[in-house]
Parts: structure tokens; sequence; C-alpha cells
């Protein structure tokens, strides 16, 4: 009779759909029973997703049923570990969204927007449903990046519609100021914008809303970790010392509102010559990478200073869906799969606790 540690080396051939992981490391094997009668499997998925679910399911009962002695194979699906109970005065969830990702900056200037809204697209590329949102109030920059113009309307019951570009549902500052317009506000208001702009709007179902904040650890980012339980933190930065230092202020900010560190991404990492192709490390090499090791966070990716990007983005169509056969369109993509991967690989857990 077949074993349950042959059953479970079976298993770690089964991939996670949309990753290069298996879903034994995935934590989604719970139980292992071998009878007479065949084999039962219990899997205790970390997604909601019915398709995938379902994907799972098969791909396991056709695993296991192949093998020499397996007569019969059934698959028991247990319902994901439900929330624990939120603590008194924790953010509550916005209905309709499943994950929230926050991406930080601990300084501006290091193309933190370019990188949420390439995110953005890669994760909807993979089969997601997303939105994003420009929170970043004194600089707004989404809008642009994505070719949008027009005002978002409103519901009947006074709730602002987000705009559709490229599969996303975006919502920004930039859709309702001149680009002129310098926005010169005080704390109280901004808390009142990005408190409508979570709670007013008809977001819809979505898999993932992707906020992508304000550089820095002020109002704003204090305002969202306050109102919306976030799934995690994106840190973005640039390879030099300067821009690391304030990488620490971002972790420590997650850490506080005790929301994960899903990862942080080296933007700016290099310079390949157009001509002779040499590589050049502006801004020195490898300090994300450290930084990340040093906090025991997972490093995501780098991203060099490739011209199509920036050019894609000020022509308002970024470089993941203008060039998706690109090699940064494909790093972009490949940055997304890591953070599905970090999502999926943590439980489900209540809002956190805000000091």
């Amino acid at each position: 009779m077949v074993t349950t540690q042959q059953i479970l080396d079976e298993l770690k051939k089964v991939k996670y759909p949309g990753f290069g992981r298996d879903i034994v490391s995935f934590g989604m094997v719970q139980d292992i029973e071998v009878g007479a009668a065949g084999v039962n499997i219990i899997l205790a998925p970390t997604t909601a997703r019915e398709d995938v679910i379902e994907q799972i399911r098969a791909a396991v009962a056709a695993a296991v049923l192949q093998m020499p002695g397996v007569a019969a194979v059934d698959v028991t699906v247990v319902a994901a570990p439900r929330p624990q109970q939120r603590a008194p005065n924790a953010p509550v969830g916005i209905p309709g969204i499943t994950h929230i990702i926050a991406v930080a900056s601990g300084k501006g200037g290091v193309g933190k927007s370019t990188v949420a809204a390439n995110l953005a697209l890669a994760l909807a590329a993979l089969g997601n449903r997303v939105g994003l949102l420009d929170a970043d109030v004194y600089g707004p920059s989404i809008a642009f990046m994505l070719g949008l113009h027009e005002r978002p309307q409103s519901t009947a019951d006074k709730r602002i519609v987000p705009l559709e570009r490229f599969g996303l549902k975006v919502l920004s500052l930039g859709l309702f100021v001149e680009d002129r317009t310098a926005v010169i506000w005080r704390g109280p208001m901004i808390t009142k914008l990005l408190t409508e702009f979570l709670r007013e709007v008809a977001w819809g179902e979505l898999d993932y809303l992707v906020l992508d904040l304000p550089p820095g650890t002020g109002d704003a980012q204090l305002t969202i970790t306050q109102q919306v339980p976030l799934t995690g933190g994106i840190i973005v930065t640039t390879p030099q010392e300067v821009a690391l230092l304030d990488v620490r202020r971002a972790v420590t900010m997650f850490q506080q509102v005790r929301a994960p560190v899903l990862g942080v991404i080296e933007n700016m990492s290099y310079h390949v010559c157009t001509g002779c192709g040499a590589r050049a490390e502006l801004f020195g090499r490898g300090g994300g990478e450290r930084m990340a090791a040093q906090f025991g966070v997972p490093f995501l990716g780098e991203i060099p200073l490739v011209a199509e990007i920036r050019q894609t983005a000020d022509t308002g169509k970024p470089i993941v869906v203008a060039q998706p056969s690109h090699p940064q369109s494909q790093a972009f993509r490949t940055m997304a799969r890591r953070v599905l991967e970090e999502v999926a690989t943590r439980p489900m857990h209540a809002a956190p606790v805000i000091y």
C-alpha cells in the first residue's frame, strides 16, 4: 500500500497556479489519510477563489490517482482559516476588496509611482481584479501616467465611480484638480480626502487594491494605515545610502501598525549604455537587497534606469502594457508573482491594532 510520505512527495510536484512553488511548501496539505478504500487528502487553501481551488483539487486528484496501488482519491477542501476577532478600534476592511497593498518610499524621487502603476498593471495581467488609488495627494501622477483626463462620475448614492484603464479601476486627486494647481492642505483636509477615497468609492469586487502612498511617514500615511487593514507594504528605494536611511523609517512605519512588509524593490539600480552595453551603477550597488536582508523581508527585484519606462509613462501607457515583451515588463510581472506568493503564504489575520 502507498504511504503518506510517498503521497506527500508526489504532491510536492503539484504547483500552486501561477507560481513556481508547490502546494506543500505553501502549507496547503493539511492531512493525508490512507485506507483500504482509497486515499483522502485534506487541503486548506489560502485563497477564497473557487477557480483556483478547483484547479488545485483536480491537479491533486490526478497526481495521486496515477500512483501505483491507489484505487480511489477523495480531495476534501476545508475553509480557509477565519480571521481572529478584530481588536477594538482596529481598522475595518473595505467591502468587496480582498487585499490592500501599500506602495511606499521613505523619500521622494525614487520612482515609487512608476513602480506602483506598473506593478498594479502586472497584477492585473496575471488575472487579478485590481484597483489603483493614487494617495499621493501632494504629487498625484497616476492619472497622467495612465493617460486619464476625464472627471469621475458619482452614483445615485453619491459614491465616486473610479475610472477604468488597461483593466484597472483608478482614482486619483489628479482627476479633480488642474495640472497647475498646487495642493496646499493641512492634515485634517488630507485625512478627510483620503477617508472619502477609501470609503466613499464604488470599487466593486477587487482582489487587490494598490495604494500609491506619498513619500515619507506623515499624516497621509498614518491616516491610511489607521483607516484600513493592510495586507502588507512594498517599499521602493534606490541603491544610494541616503535613500536607504529613509527605507528604515518606512519599514518601521509598517512594523508599528502591524502590517507585514511584503518586500523591497530597488529602482534605478543601474544603467546600461545603449551604445556599448556597459553597465554602470550610478547610485551604488545592492543597497536595496542589503536593506531587505537586514530587516528580514523579501527582496522583490531591481529595476534599471531604462528610457522606455520613462517614455511609456509620459505617453500615458506604462511599459507593462505598451511593451509587454520588454525585459522590464517581464521583470514587473515577476515581481508581481512574488508579491502574490508572499500574500498567499501568509495566513489571514485580524486587522492590526493601532497604537
